[in-house]
């Protein structure tokens, strides 16, 4: 058979797969921390620093009594000698954006006035002032007294900080010229949770965040226009296209305007600025209100203007298939070093690309469900922030845009098979920060955890994995889910026993790989004899093909999933054969179908099982082009 028909086959089959149901049920038990931010600060635009007031109040939720806290101080990483630093200078393949030329660290060599810091003037618990200590990235707090379980205490701070040349996420004056762009910009309390207190240093990675209100004032001069996290509460006396339509605005006088913004239930603030920025919005029908700021440079404008009515269709395709945005607005922002999401904004570079915007936004977009709302921990379980959002970012784009491609997640696979064969996998489980290159770190939490979604598709049905995704939503919206949470949503959802799937994919670095290993005469009969060569298990589709043009598949369930997956190709008949048992790497079976009337054999025809070595998947009466 040649290999172009048998893939159309596989392409017809894939198209069969029948429709997506979704669905959404209860919440499970839980407790989390709580805070409460009210912050006060100003922005000096001439010198790029700030200072200001933060008042927290802290709900201990867990069932211990805490004598210790811990705040994030992020700007303290762009420092010569950060643990930042360090790592740039040591890793074998540093980010680009934070090296120079030669390959060197960019924050090796900032100056006093280039360095980002973030510094605690003064801190007191209930009145009571604190013994605190900081250490690099990282503010270590002991308690004037211990806060019992299930208490309330109230810490109030002075903080000072400088906002760094733009080398990672955060600072000033981007590629784009955007004057500041201020993620991981204030003292942030880390989370504690089941597994203790989560103060992890700022080498690379972020967002691990505890839920809570915000209210923010931020004083800025009066020329710059402001996006981010919030609310704004004061439209009609700031303008810069906030205000009431039909409204004057009132503007105080003096040099500078005071921004108030309130945010509920989020774990984390941004916010940017720019004097330049042109500001549009959106208004949804039965959805949030859209704003895009920009710089006000042509070379932007026709980007920008593409990507208004995208976004919408791309909140509309998220809301369908995983759940109800909560907020009523989202925030599309000029600024950053790339792209990078945060709470009911996101920052995009590059604004004169269309295709790099626009793919960037829908990424970007998609992690306002799988990270600002389903807060997973990214530092642990990073392959399931950027994983899940990869999965979902993909079927968007390839609905939006319109690119009718056979499988969505065709890259997912190539960037999982490129990092086997590369030698340098690591498990899923390990930290982000400490993977040993960037690469390997890249291509599991971004690729391999696309392919988690797409290839647990393959074993409980696509339309049970769509529901699983609702009910995950459902469930842990508003939470920090685990690893166990979304293998424990699949089971109630498909009624199968899938321990062994998230054990072999995100804990061990076991690979798939199954052969068609023989295909010989039996009488009248023809037996095919499979044979599993990686460590890791899976159930098996077969399609055989005859060669009157009929097909049929054969379905050989994993005996340990204790469960069977419904027809995915409900138009071709398919036969359910005895369980494959894990320990015995061989497995035969017959079809009533004499040999000469059989053209092709193929394992997965979906070819959403990532099996790494594809060519022994497929037997033919004719040897398959190798193409």
């Amino acid at each position: 058979m040649k290999m172009k028909n048998l893939k159309l086959v596989i392409v017809v089959l894939f198209l069969q797969g029948g429709p997506l149901s979704l669905i959404a049920q209860n919440q499970t038990n839980y407790w989390q921390q709580h805070v409460d931010y009210t912050m006060e600060v100003a922005m000096d635009v001439e010198n790029y620093q700030y200072g200001g007031t933060q008042k927290l109040i802290y709900t201990n939720n867990s069932p211990e009594s805490l004598s210790r806290v811990y705040y994030h101080l992020y700007f303290n990483a762009f420092q010569p000698g950060s643990e930042m630093d360090m790592r740039l200078q040591n890793i074998a393949d540093p980010d680009g954006r934070m090296t120079s030329e030669e390959k060197q660290s960019r924050i090796s060599s900032l100056s006093e006035t280039e360095i980002g810091y973030l510094h605690i003037d003064k801190l007191t618990q209930d009145g009571q002032e604190v013994t605190f200590n900081e250490e690099g990235t990282v503010l270590v707090v002991e308690l004037a007294k211990p806060i019992p379980a299930g208490g309330k205490t109230t810490f109030e701070m002075i903080f000072k900080g400088q906002v760094p040349v733009q080398i990672r996420r955060s600072g000033r004056n981007n590629a784009d010229g955007v004057a500041l762009s201020m993620s991981q910009w204030y003292p942030k309390l880390a989370e504690y949770d089941f597994e203790g207190w989560h103060a992890d240093p700022y080498i690379a990675r972020e967002f691990h965040g505890v839920w809570g209100d915000f209210d923010v004032k931020l004083t800025i001069d009066k020329n710059y226009t402001v996006g981010g996290t919030g609310y704004l509460q004061n439209p009609d006396e700031i303008g810069h296209g906030y205000e009431t339509p039909g409204i004057a605005v009132k503007k105080p006088k003096g040099k500078t305007l005071t921004w108030h913004f309130k945010a509920p239930m989020v774990h984390d603030f941004m916010w940017a600025a720019d004097p330049e920025y042109v500001h549009d919005t959106l208004q949804m029908q039965d959805g949030p209100t859209l704003h895009f700021l920009y710089k006000n440079d042509e070379k932007y404008k026709e980007t920008w203007e593409k990507v208004q009515p995208l976004t919408e269709k791309a909140m509309h395709f998220f809301n369908k298939n995983v759940g109800d945005y909560p907020y009523e607005q989202y925030s599309v922002i000029q600024g950053g070093d790339g792209g990078m999401e945060y709470a009911m904004a996101t920052l995009i570079t590059g604004g004169d690309k269309p295709g790099s915007v626009i793919g960037t936004m829908i990424h970007e977009l998609a992690h306002s469900w799988f990270q600002h709302v389903l807060a997973t921990n990214e530092a642990k379980h990073e392959w399931m922030d950027e994983g899940f959002t990869s999965f979902i970012s993909a079927l968007c784009s390839n609905d939006i845009l319109e690119k009718n491609k056979e499988n969505p997640f065709e890259n997912s696979y190539k960037g999982y098979y490129y990092l086997v064969k590369s030698g340098q996998e690591q498990p899923q489980t390990t930290h982000a920060d400490r993977y040993a290159s960037n690469m390997p770190y890249g291509i599991a939490a971004y690729s391999k955890g696309a392919v988690f979604l797409s290839q647990l598709g393959y074993v409980i049905g696509q339309d049970k994995l769509m529901e699983t995704i609702r009910k995950y939503y459902a469930d842990f919206k508003f939470k920090h889910p685990v690893p166990n949470d979304i293998k424990r949503t699949a089971e109630k959802v498909s009624g199968m026993e899938l321990d062994w799937y998230l054990t072999d994919w995100t804990q061990t670095t076991n690979t798939i790989d199954y052969e068609v290993k023989e295909v010989v005469a039996e009488g009248n009969k023809t037996k095919i004899s499979l044979e599993r060569i990686g460590l890791m298990p899976m159930p098996i589709d077969v399609l055989v093909v005859y060669n009157d043009g009929t097909q049929e598949t054969f379905y050989a369930p994993l005996q340990m999933m204790r469960g069977e997956k419904e027809n995915p190709y409900p138009n071709i008949k398919r036969t359910i054969l005895k369980d494959w048992t894990w320990a015995n790497p061989s497995y035969g079976f017959s079809v009533d179908v004499p040999i000469e009337n059989i053209k092709g054999v193929v394992i997965d025809p979906s070819q959403l099982m990532a099996d790494i070595n594809p060519e022994n998947n497929f037997w033919s009466v004719q040897p398959l082009p190798k193409d």
